[in-house]
């Protein structure tokens, strides 16, 4: 079988399964402060997904500064008015990281989708920028992304919905929260749909650092991943909405911390020595 291969920018982007540690060691946020450029980092938070901006905006300024950053600006863009956008865009100009918050993911890609933010996103991981998102953050960094769907049920074609995301890593679908709200049901619904695509469901507290061809797991619990070429049968396109869908010959990987994944070849790499101590 053809290889597939997923491309993105030359910039790193680092895709949280939610309900990241914020008080404790906080590797995974502290992870990003040092991608960016640790003391020297500017990073942009977006607060779009959620209807408590401010509030969430004003935790995580307070985090990332503790944490080492520079500069820390909010950005929260509420609606497509151009006056908005535009201000927006100047915000987010020279910045070294754009980091989105949790909420709903539908708001980030129903409000920037076609704005010229979408455009510029793009442009600036292209250009080494740090893109960064958490819970529906995470979700919008796809091409194809998890509206919503039934958690903690087995796959039914009616358990799930999708819609376009950012694009900001192609053929893969990713889903967050994933072992806490028993979503594997609704992942592999989703690859049933899109077996060209790589499944990602990102444990809370977890998150994988993409870069190039590859990303590595980090944080205190799992990423499972879903490959659905090598399918021998579905019965997705006769099945009625309600009905559980038949899937045979999936290839699912569970990875902790530090193992790694090729996303030219889909193919699962162990944890080096170093990262296990």
């Amino acid at each position: 079988m053809e290889e597939e291969k997923v491309k993105e920018g030359v910039g790193k982007l680092v895709i949280i399964g939610g309900a990241e540690d914020k008080e404790d060691r906080c590797e995974i946020l502290r992870e990003v402060v040092s991608l960016a450029g640790g003391e020297k980092s500017k990073i942009v938070v977006m607060t779009t997904a959620t209807e408590k901006a401010e509030e969430v905006g004003e935790m995580y300024e307070t985090i990332f500064k503790r944490l080492g950053a520079k500069e820390v600006r909010i950005v929260n863009i509420n609606s497509r008015q151009k006056e908005e956008i535009e201000n927006a865009k100047g915000l987010l100009r020279n910045c070294d990281c754009v980091f989105f918050t949790g909420g709903d993911q539908l708001r980030i890609t129903s409000i920037l989708g076609g704005s010229g933010i979408d455009d510029m996103l793009r442009d600036m991981h292209e250009k080494g920028v740090l893109i960064v998102g958490t819970s529906a953050g995470a979700s919008v960094m796809s091409q194809t992304m998890i509206v919503e769907g039934n958690d903690d049920d087995s796959p039914r074609k009616c358990t799930i919905k999708m819609a376009p995301g950012l694009g900001l890593l192609k053929n893969v679908i990713i889903d967050q929260h994933f072992a806490q709200r028993g979503r594997i049901g609704r992942l592999l619904a989703a690859i049933a749909q899109n077996p060209s695509n790589l499944g990602i469901g990102i444990d809370e507290d977890t998150a994988i650092v993409v870069e190039e061809n590859r990303f590595k797991v980090i944080g205190n619990n799992a990423v499972t991943v879903v490959d659905g070429r090598w399918l021998t049968h579905s019965n997705v396109s006769e099945s009625k909405p309600d009905e559980i869908l038949a899937l045979t010959n999936v290839l699912i990987h569970i990875l902790p911390s530090g193992y790694q994944f090729d996303l030219k070849r889909w193919r699962p790499e162990p944890a080096i020595e170093e990262d296990k101590i």
